[in-house]
């Protein structure tokens, strides 16, 4: 079994092909590329039966991959376009699911507490909620105007209680047609880290990407459709390593450093390489959770390209 470590489709995929040195597609998966400008192209795994499930370890359906280059230095041009690409994924998955009009909730996972966990909480900040308008104050709406409804449930170190299960309560009670869930994740590759949003149609399970596996929040636990967004925002310091080790590697090569030692090292795969620094730093709890310096700005700007991708898309 494969230790993955990450969240995305798409990292998965390149994993397992690697490690079982897979030159042509993995079978039972198909995928597809499209490059939108310069900034911003768009990744979809589509995983087809029972084979690419077991590949890959995650249910069948399609998982989008936005990647959004320099978003640190982002100006809000930068993040209105990469939030229409979001709006236009999501139009797509509305439209396969519910009607124009029908209610959807939306649900920010995480502890806004703890910086890169808060991504969740801080996009509901900013999610125009319609719901309690409709009810109240209908007249000063347009008649096509969706109800929204929006929580941050906490986590379960606070609440002590998981959160479908606090899901399935409000789910029983306001009876919305689809479920938005909003996620941080884990990335085995640093530049990932808050350049990439992931949207899948398959729910998701918080916690998976770090080893802290909570229950699934997916049709099957909720009964209904469950649109899932998710940024990477933290890497391990296995990954940190292995990919610094790559670099060394390029270093002596592009140096013509000792040639012995390029050979050795650039004989270990990428998932060997990384499977032996895990083993060495795990046993000592040295494989740290770890996010840039800058995530304050790198958090902001990317629940607002989140937050304005669902309210257009809404």
């Amino acid at each position: 079994m494969i230790n993955f470590n990450t969240d995305l489709a798409d990292e998965r995929r390149d994993i397992f092909k690697k490690a079982n040195k897979i030159d042509d597609e993995v079978p039972g998966i198909e995928t597809e590329e499209k490059v939108i400008n310069e900034n911003v192209k768009i990744y979809k795994v589509k995983i087809l039966d029972e084979q690419g499930e077991n590949a890959l370890g995650k249910p069948r359906g399609i998982y989008t991959t936005i990647d959004v280059k320099n978003l640190k230095i982002a100006t809000d041009d930068d993040i209105q376009k990469a939030s229409e690409v979001v709006t236009e994924e999501l139009k797509n998955l509305f439209n396969k699911h519910i009607q124009i009009k029908e209610d959807i909730l939306v649900v920010g996972l995480g502890n806004v507490y703890v910086t890169p966990d808060s991504l969740g909480p801080k996009v509901i900040q900013d999610i125009d909620v319609t719901r309690h308008l409709l009810n109240y104050a209908p007249q000063y709406l347009d008649e096509n105007t969706r109800p929204v409804s929006a929580i941050s449930p906490g986590v379960l170190g606070t609440t002590g209680i998981e959160t479908v299960e606090i899901l399935k309560g409000i789910v029983n009670n306001i009876k919305p047609k689809l479920v938005i869930v909003i996620d941080s994740l884990a990335s085995k590759s640093i530049e990932r880290i808050s350049s990439t949003i992931q949207i899948a149609d398959t729910g998701i399970v918080p916690g998976a990407g770090v080893g802290n596996v909570r229950n699934e929040i997916s049709q099957e636990s909720l009964g209904i459709p469950v649109v899932a967004i998710g940024v990477p925002m933290v890497v391990d310091a296995a990954t940190i390593a292995t990919d610094s080790l790559d670099m060394f590697i390029e270093k002596v090569k592009e140096n013509n450093g000792g040639e012995k030692l390029y050979n050795i090292l650039n004989e270990l795969t990428g998932n060997d390489k990384y499977e032996m620094i895990r083993e060495v730093l795990s046993p000592n709890n040295y494989n740290l959770i770890v996010t840039p310096k800058e995530i304050d700005d790198l958090i902001e700007n990317m629940s607002s390209v989140i937050a304005r991708g669902i309210n257009f898309a809404l």
